[in-house]
């Protein structure tokens, strides 16, 4: 107990430390949100892997999926690895960093508005991040606080507290080049952290060939014997679903996307995409890998009688040696506490820039009207900034309540977040960037799509599962933009080929 809380104990002093260390460039508005548009490669790779994968994905979505289909799971980290990152940096990297650089946007609602040439699309795409990133957000707190209850016996309401604490802390402080240093060190601790765990838990299996001859011998639901140690698993399509929302919903999300914004130039971008991607091959393919063995271990049954899906993973690694149980518990601080800032300083700023100030930009090329002198400009950042910080408190204290009253399992209510969001945005931010007849309607009736399937089937009572659901909200999104985009006006040429301008250079 002395180890785990010592090492705890210097690893939250380093965060605080290094929001301390940034507070300087966290002044502006531009330092405030992108870290002044010069983060570097390893920072900007090591902020998206760290903000894609959390304890959602270690504690709930491996302990649950592990079970449900076996080591046939480690396909959705390769699919995290190939589509999420690899795809994801190679279609999006270059053309978000400049374009949304030519046309001065800081946010995903901020470029819908001056792309597509609509504040009411800003102001409601603002309002759809801000209202789902609160149930992902639940989510990590659930993850976080599951393994922080098994490794110290601390009660669940208190790790949530302190935990939404102490991010808001180096948040507040230092921004996004504060939340970008801590990724980078909380990265480094699950690489290493990942791969001591699976090591151990195999071990004490008795190695990787008898830990999977064991799983090749449990029967599934059909009795069938082999399918949990087999390629495919038992159910390959749901895997697809699965594979499908957790890999593509990355293009969609706000607090992913973000991370382009703020990267120095092309060839980081290039660099960039190699680092992310090895990163989420060894976090995301050892987190599925290894909750694949979860059937190895005896579930804890909840209340309902149904098996409590996120006890799975702290199940396989209650019984690991007191030095390996204080690197999980840094292994999934780490991990939730990247994404919770991440999560949290991207509400804050979209609900700043989209909804509360929503300036009038000039598109590239044009004179911008009504100009202020540098002194008011100057306030005026400041007053966003101090906005933002409060709207930051705002954020941890409505996700608190929802995590301290958690509905569903952390699988869900990540389905629900990503589903929504992704399946608003992914379709017109992508089309958006490469596509130049894409139209305004068309966003609008993506928006429509994606939040209005997630919450129909939610009011329903789920009879597609969430994770299905967003699977097929961010699919549909394309062809829903495409086929809008052909029947409704469109928009003025002059204006797209301004926008487009960036990509000629």
């Amino acid at each position: 107990m002395f180890i785990k809380i010592l090492l705890t104990i210097i690893f939250l002093a380093i965060m605080v430390g290094v929001g301390l260390y940034s507070r300087k460039q966290a002044a502006s508005v531009e330092g405030f949100v992108l870290g002044g548009r010069s983060v570097g490669p390893w920072l900007t790779a090591f902020a998206f892997g760290t903000s894609y994968f959390s304890a959602v994905v270690f504690v709930g979505y491996a302990g649950q999926f592990g079970w449900k289909y076996g080591l046939s799971a480690t396909w959705i980290g390769i699919g995290n690895a190939v589509i999420g990152s690899l795809l994801a940096w190679m279609l999006l990297g270059r053309r978000t960093k400049l374009m949304t650089q030519h046309i001065e946007s800081r946010t995903m609602p901020d470029f819908f508005g001056t792309r597509f040439q609509s504040q009411g699309l800003r102001v409601v795409a603002s309002v759809i991040a801000f209202i789902f990133l609160i149930p992902y957000t639940a989510g990590v707190y659930k993850g976080i606080s599951t393994l922080f209850e098994m490794g110290f016996g601390i009660p669940y309401e208190y790790c949530v507290i302190i935990m939404a604490a102490l991010t808001a802390i180096y948040v507040i402080l230092g921004g996004y080049k504060a939340t970008a240093m801590n990724d980078f060190i909380q990265g480094i601790i699950m690489l290493f952290g990942i791969v001591a765990v699976i090591i151990a838990v195999l071990a004490s299996q008795g190695g990787l060939s008898e830990a999977v001859r064991k799983l090749a011998e449990m029967p599934g639901d059909d009795g069938q014997t082999g399918v949990f140690a087999s390629w495919f698993g038992p159910y390959p399509l749901g895997l697809l679903g699965v594979v499908i929302l957790t890999s593509l919903g990355t293009m969609g999300l706000p607090q992913m996307v973000g991370k382009f914004y703020s990267i120095t130039d092309e060839r980081a971008i290039r660099r960039g995409t190699i680092i992310s991607t090895v990163f989420a091959f060894v976090v995301a393919g050892g987190c599925y890998f290894l909750g694949g063995f979860g059937r190895l271990y005896d579930p804890v049954i909840a209340e309902n009688g149904k098996i409590a899906f996120d006890s799975i993973v702290p199940a396989m690694l209650v019984q690991l040696s007191p030095a390996l149980i204080a690197l999980v518990v840094l292994l999934v601080l780490s991990a939730s506490m990247s994404t919770l800032a991440s999560l949290v300083l991207t509400s804050s700023s979209t609900m700043t820039l989209d909804l509360i100030y929503r300036d009038k930009k000039a598109l590239p090329g044009e004179v911008e009207e009504g100009s202020i002198d540098d002194t008011v400009s100057e306030h005026i950042e400041r007053r966003k900034v101090v906005i933002m910080r409060v709207l930051i408190v705002f954020f941890i204290v409505i996700s608190l309540m929802l995590a301290l009253n958690p509905p569903t399992f952390i699988a869900q209510l990540m389905g629900i977040s990503w589903g929504a969001l992704a399946g608003a945005f992914l379709a017109p931010f992508m089309l958006g960037l490469y596509w130049r007849r894409a139209t305004t309607a068309s966003v609008w009736a993506c928006f429509a799509w994606g939040v209005g399937i997630t919450v129909l089937n939610m009011l329903l009572g789920n009879p597609i599962s969430p994770i299905d659901c967003g699977a097929i909200a961010m699919l549909g999104g394309f062809p829903v933009v495409v086929l809008v985009s052909l029947f409704s006006p469109q928009m003025p040429k002059t204006d797209v080929d301004r926008m487009f301008q960036c990509y000629e250079k």
